[in-house]
């Protein structure tokens, strides 16, 4: 069975609706962001019928019942002792081999669709975290820089089995959060390998001029905007036109890349001939203003949006949206130029498990190697 027709595996862009039940609040967003055209990384969900079939296929499902029915959420050891109990089982127990499959053909049809076998993250999706009046940040695991199917497969376990750690038991006891019908989608989205990044927000936040597009970029990851090592490019769009206002380039003099052997982002120096010169074509600048538009047209307010060109993709596709969310510096009175959103300054959150949440719409979470995990 083809990856995009198993009740297992969602791909981003298959044309299947984002419902929560199935594909969990990260994985429901990022289907949903593909369906307003915007180009979201690509990837694809592990449903949670994916992890229903695994649960009921382990016997498992009433063990787990029995042992957090009359769990007091102030004993600390008996709450640790049946959350490990519950993971040993989720991280042990076969899968079903249906799923198993589901699986890999969906790996593999995402590695080739990226020309290469190139990192992912794989990341919790539990269908519980965007219940009103509950916040599910930090509760379930995302890993970062995986290469390989025996690596992902791992860590796709160790995301079903975040679903019953200690603190999200706990979480749900004392906000009376049900476990019956609780479920976990994983997501799994090839990492961003930054050729230039930045952010750009539809309106100058210098004055609040809306008829306007102002773009920071900088070679590679956006990390070394936001600590103040370089100084990035800054244009100023008319939002109509799309003709460039004003430009300031910056000292580009350094950027952040991935290394593939070490699985985290390095530092080199960049020549003069590229520190000199605008990190966008015109080309490019106008398609990071189109996109930028375009979040503002979905969400019926200004935006400011995370991107990156990535080295991985064909020119035509390689700008990826990392995250939209309302732009607040001139709504909150700030002056002075935004040079990146809260998401960039998470960059050195390069490998293994981070639980930070961001604000906003996280698309991504260094599923960029941008920005950090989200809700």
């Amino acid at each position: 069975m083809s990856p995009e027709l198993s009740p297992y595996i969602q791909t981003f862009d298959d044309g299947r609706a984002p419902v929560l039940e199935t594909l969990g609040g990260k994985g429901a967003s990022l289907v949903s962001m593909t369906a307003a055209e915007m180009p979201v990384p690509p990837g694809f969900v592990v449903t949670t019928k994916a992890f229903d079939a695994f649960v009921e296929g382990a016997g498992i499902a009433e063990q787990i019942t029995r042992l957090l029915g009359d769990l007091d959420a102030d004993n600390i050891t008996e709450v640790n002792r049946v959350s490990a109990a519950i993971r040993e089982d989720l991280c042990s127990r076969p899968v079903p081999e249906p799923v198993r499959n589901a699986v890999m053909e969906a790996y593999a049809a995402l590695m080739e669709r990226c020309g290469a076998e190139i990192p992912v993250a794989v990341r919790s999706s539990a269908t519980a975290e965007d219940l009103p009046d509950a916040s599910f940040a930090g509760q379930q695991d995302t890993y970062l820089w995986l290469t390989g199917l025996s690596a992902v497969t791992e860590h796709i376990r160790k995301c079903w089995a975040s679903l019953y750690t200690s603190r999200a038991i706990t979480y749900r006891l004392k906000n009376n959060i049900p476990n019956e019908g609780l479920s976990m989608a994983v997501v799994i989205q090839k990492m961003v390998n930054a050729r230039v990044a930045g952010v750009a927000i539809t309106m100058n936040p210098a004055n609040g001029d809306r008829s306007k597009i102002t773009i920071d970029s900088s070679w590679g990851v956006g990390e070394m905007v936001v600590s103040g090592q370089v100084t990035p490019d800054n244009i100023v769009l008319d939002k109509i036109t799309l003709q460039v206002v004003s430009e300031y380039i910056g000292d580009k003099h350094a950027e952040l890349v991935p290394d593939a052997a070490s699985g985290a982002l390095v530092e080199r120096g960049v020549p003069a001939e590229r520190a000199e010169i605008r990190s966008l074509t015109d080309d490019e600048l106008k398609a990071v203003a189109q996109m930028a538009k375009r979040a503002e047209k979905h969400y019926k307010c200004p935006q400011d949006i995370e991107w990156a060109l990535d080295a991985d993709l064909p020119d035509g596709e390689n700008l990826l949206l990392l995250q939209s969310r309302p732009e607040t510096v001139h709504s909150q009175g700030t002056s002075g130029q935004k040079s990146a959103g809260s998401g960039l300054s998470e960059g050195s959150k390069r490998e293994g498990k981070t639980t930070t949440p961001s604000s906003g719409f996280d698309l991504s979470s260094i599923t960029s190697s941008l920005i950090g995990p989200g809700k």
